[in-house]
């Protein structure tokens, strides 16, 4: 759908997210609706060595399904999958490997498998072999459509990367992300949603004005996100399936930073309708907002922890940003973080230990990593102009936008910052990245 232009309101979009972090920056260049693409940055010592045979019948497949989920591993940074050219051997069955010749190349894992049409599209099966203990670890039949061949790989990578690791994988997830396309004061805006991997990017709304905090609802039906369609910030919901969608937020002055709660049924916000931004919680059922904070700072950026029972969100009310935890029933605010000047945008890991946000470091503003019991910070990325965290449900690795080459770009980090891959676009900038839920 396309909207109206109305560019008195970029000040607006500065003062509420300006102040406190780089996250909402403006976009000057160009973007392009195509895939982004995977870059891998950063593999990890720990990796796991892996081999991913290419399967039988593949050759009169659309996608190599093989390939598929050996790069999902791979980015994952849990894995090392063997170059293909290394394979001395193709076996395609549990029956036909010959476990020593693999144990010679210092594979720990091996998944072999083989593909044959179907009346509906493709039968595919597979078996992950311990190859250490020469033992059967997974073997499973599936079928997919010809068109659905990437989503049936991502579900045989999310099947291996549990068995080996126990945590459950997130292949099969989506990402949203907002891109631009124009110069100057003729820029169209766009909210897209893709696979984790980049692939089979969607776009689900465009706008001549800017579309900022994108966040998934807990069924990953819903994305909530700020537009400037209507004369001033406000905060809409819509269907991702149907396009359909409603105006929740219409308050005089800010309207910004939507986070559902993790039953659905809630909003937290940040609405400046009262004076100063504060956090507000709307019900969805019938609108009504609570008010949390009251406090002559800004507040902005809320984000629940796992359980429901609280908030973090970021304030300059110690004289700069940084992370406070609002515990609901008690009223209580305390704050989180104490490593530099600039802590912002935090996000709870999904185990609720950790929280993965921004902080202005030496180097600049980088992703980095806090335990929650200990209070130690650890930064993650190795660039130094990133923003909008966005954790995996799994937990195990953080999305986020950065720069690269003068224009934006995602990447991602592990948990434990060993691993990171890049996912740009072919042309122009991508922001506001946003994990889905599982699915």
């Amino acid at each position: 759908m396309k909207v109206s232009r109305s560019t008195a309101l970029l000040h607006p979009a500065r003062l509420l997210y300006g102040a406190l972090m780089l996250a909402l920056v403006l976009f000057s260049s160009a973007a392009s609706a195509n895939n982004l693409t995977i870059e891998i940055t950063r593999g990890s010592d720990s990796a796991l060595p892996i081999g991913v045979v290419p399967f039988e019948g593949a050759g009169g497949m659309p996608e190599d399904v093989a390939q598929i989920v050996q790069d999902d591993l791979a980015r994952s940074g849990y894995f090392d999958p063997l170059a293909r050219e290394s394979m001395f051997a193709r076996p395609h069955s549990a029956d036909d490997v010959a476990f020593g010749e693999w144990r010679s190349l210092d594979v720990r894992y091996l998944l072999v498998g083989r593909s044959q049409k179907t009346a509906d599209g493709y039968q595919i099966e597979y078996d992950l072999l311990d190859v250490s203990g020469a033992r059967p670890m997974l073997q499973e039949r599936i079928s997919a459509s010809g068109n659905n061949l990437r989503g049936a790989a991502h579900r045989i990578s999310d099947a291996v990367f549990e068995a080996i690791t126990d945590i459950r994988g997130a292949f099969s997830t989506r990402i949203a992300y907002v891109t631009a396309q124009g110069v100057g004061d003729n820029i169209d805006y766009g909210l897209y949603v893709a696979d984790a991997d980049g692939h089979n990017s969607q776009q689900v709304l465009t706008s001549d004005e800017p579309i900022l905090s994108p966040a998934w609802s807990p069924d990953g039906k819903k994305l909530a996100y700020v537009s400037f369609e209507s004369e001033r910030p406000a905060i809409y919901v819509q269907q991702v399936a149907s396009g359909q969608r409603i105006q929740l937020t219409d308050f005089d002055g800010i309207n910004g930073a939507p986070a559902w709660s993790p039953d659905g049924r809630k909003l937290a916000m940040s609405l400046s309708k009262d004076g100063q931004p504060e956090i507000y919680v709307m019900n969805l059922s019938g609108r009504a907002t609570q008010r949390l904070t009251n406090n002559s700072s800004i507040d902005t950026e809320p984000s629940w922890a796992p359980d429901g029972r609280s908030l973090l969100f970021t304030s300059d009310r110690s004289g700069g940003p940084q992370l406070y935890r609002y515990t609901l029933g008690s009223g209580n605010a305390e704050r989180l973080t104490f490593t530099g000047k600039y802590n912002a945008r935090g996000r709870f890991s999904p185990d609720g230990e950790k929280i993965l946000l921004v902080h202005r470091s030496k180097n600049g503003y980088q992703i980095a990593r806090q335990e929650l019991e200990s209070g130690r910070l650890v930064v993650l990325s190795e660039t130094t102009h990133d923003e909008s965290p966005s954790v995996a449900p799994n937990g195990t690795m953080v999305l986020f936008a950065t720069q690269q080459g003068g224009k934006g770009v995602l990447s991602a980090v592990s948990v434990d910052g060993r691993a990171s891959f890049r996912l740009p676009a072919a042309q122009g900038d991508v922001r506001e990245p946003a994990w889905s839920p599982f699915l």
